[in-house]
């Protein structure tokens, strides 16, 4: 839990537009004048502002040098997650607000999340206005690839944060300001940890699990899946030349989370992508009214 793993901010997160060039510290009071000034359609009772000057203290949980299994230990991490999903709530209502759906893409690093994303805004794009926001701990590199596609982009650098939270998504929508019924893709941090626990606002979490990582991911990480809405078993061109066992995949998967989908796919070769191209018109075509997020805290 992020209270006691080691995330901390002695590298500050920020934020980067690529369209702009303009880089902004996200803990910084001076950065927090966005207000949402487009067209807000839908009559709804959710809050949508997004002034988070006081709740945006994201890394407040990394200075608690507590002794293990500490009740107090317990409680700030209650703390950090209940202002969490409360500001998930302000997102999901701005979200709803605009009618555009959000999906929190989750995985372990190079399971392949930027190259399916790639795949994805190309073979889509012609069909739904869809645009991205980017979570690594450093480097522009996946967002300057989203880029390359034509799609927007922004780009949030946690530092030495494993995850993104509410309040940086908040501020991803401000600078990214997604059109009117969109869809964004939220590529998370490389971690099938700490991003299973914290609550964006988003419709749905998509992880991402590679054939490369082996077949024992769902009991291992099982919050991850738990908290999860679809599995995309990615990489599914390399299955005859890696030790993976597809059955015992699968069969974890139905022990951690039983309702939970899985999708084969090879964001490289093409295989299986119509499956995932039909799912997100069905989640489109759902509307904002019908949310599947799901907590792993249960």
């Amino acid at each position: 839990m992020c209270a006691t793993c080691g995330c901390s901010d002695s590298s500050r997160p920020k934020l980067t537009n690529l369209e702009t060039g303009l880089t902004i510290a996200l803990d910084d009071p001076q950065g927090h004048e966005h207000s949402h000034s487009h067209p807000h359609p839908h009559d709804h009772s959710h809050s949508h502002g997004h002034s988070h000057a006081s709740d945006h203290d994201h890394h407040e949980h990394a200075h608690h040098h507590l002794p293990a299994h500490s009740g107090t230990t317990i409680s700030v991490e209650a703390a950090v997650l209940a202002k969490n999903d409360r500001l998930a709530e302000r997102n999901r209502g701005w979200l709803a607000g605009r009618d555009i759906l959000a999906l929190n893409l989750v995985s372990s690093p190079g399971a392949g999340k930027t190259t399916l994303l790639e795949r994805t805004i190309r073979d889509l794009s012609g069909e739904l206005s869809l645009s991205v926001i980017e979570g690594d701990q450093e480097t522009l590199n996946d967002a300057e690839r989203i880029r390359a596609t034509g799609c927007r982009v922004v780009q949030i650098n946690t530092g030495t944060g494993c995850h993104l939270d509410a309040a940086m998504l908040a501020r991803g929508l401000d600078e990214l300001n997604p059109p009117l019924h969109s869809l964004v893709m939220i590529e998370n941090v490389g971690n099938l940890v700490c991003p299973a626990l914290f609550d964006l606002g988003e419709r749905a979490k998509v992880v991402i699990a590679s054939v490369t990582e082996g077949d024992d991911k769902p009991l291992k990480y099982p919050h991850m899946f738990r908290a999860s809405t679809i599995v995309l078993l990615n990489k599914i061109d390399l299955l005859p030349y890696v030790p993976f066992n597809e059955a015992r995949f699968l069969d974890s998967v139905r022990q951690v989370n039983p309702s939970l989908r899985v999708l084969r796919v090879s964001a490289t070769t093409g295989d299986g992508l119509p499956d995932w191209y039909e799912w997100l018109r069905v989640q489109v075509s759902l509307g904002l009214s019908v949310s599947t997020h799901v907590s792993p805290r249960k």
